[in-house]
């Protein structure tokens, strides 16, 4: 492939990793990972709630990984609230794993920045067949992806096994007991999903480039070396 197609594609990759670092520095900062909304089921149950009448008994909130805030809603009308993980929720929530995911985001911008000035070094300048060169790139590209694809994990695990959003609707509730009724993963979820999918699409663009995969040997390198087998 010219080299001015080369420069072109690694251009374009390094512009989609940069925009993906700064989503993701945006989405962590943000209350858009999750929409939720809540029954009230002791104020249901007190006054035999059914169909529209149990709109009144239905809270909702949205939240990221530091904050949040919603309504709470007991048949006596709405009691906005907000809410921080570090400290107010720090009792009721899987640390470890709140934890990892801010983590493995941190770890995912900075690895996804470095991918970024590598990626423009290859187009501009005199890339090395090393960590500098298409091997580093696919290296960087992996362990972004890798990332991307456990902040994802780890907190549809936090949602949904461990029951975040029922959890922070109960918070310092000791009258009212309140379910979970929907979840709906929201903007910022979505960014980390798409700079996942962004990565492997990286990793097609350097192959597209004309660089094999690692530790993909090409035909003629196979060729070459039956041939010297056979020699000796």
């Amino acid at each position: 492939m010219p080299n001015q197609q080369k420069k072109v594609i690694f251009c374009m990759a390094g512009v989609l990793s940069f925009v993906c670092a700064l989503g993701v520095v945006t989405a962590l900062g943000t209350p858009l990972w999750i929409k939720a909304t809540f029954l009230c089921k002791t104020g249901a149950l007190l006054v035999n709630a059914s169909g529209q009448e149990l709109d009144k008994f239905m809270g909702e909130m949205q939240y990221g990984l530091f904050h949040g805030a919603g309504v709470r809603q007991c048949g006596l009308g709405a009691r906005p609230f907000q809410f921080s993980f570090f400290p107010d929720l720090l009792k009721v929530i899987p640390v470890s794993i709140h934890v990892n995911v801010l983590l493995f985001s941190v770890i995912l911008v900075v690895v996804t920045m470095v991918g970024t000035a590598f990626f423009m070094y290859n187009a501009f300048g005199k890339p090395f067949e090393t960590l500098h060169g298409p091997p580093g790139l696919y290296l960087l590209s992996f362990i972004s992806g890798s990332c991307g694809c456990l902040v994802m994990i780890l907190f549809a695990s936090e949602l949904k096994i461990h029951h975040l959003s029922e959890k922070i609707a109960n918070y310092k509730e000791g009258t009212y007991a309140y379910k979970t009724q929907s979840e709906k993963y929201s903007t910022s979820f979505w960014v980390v999903f798409i700079c996942f999918f962004v990565h492997f699409l990286n990793g097609l663009l350097i192959r597209l480039a004309g660089f094999q995969f690692p530790f993909a040997k090409s035909k003629d390198t196979e060729t070459t070396n039956v041939a010297a087998d056979l020699m000796y």
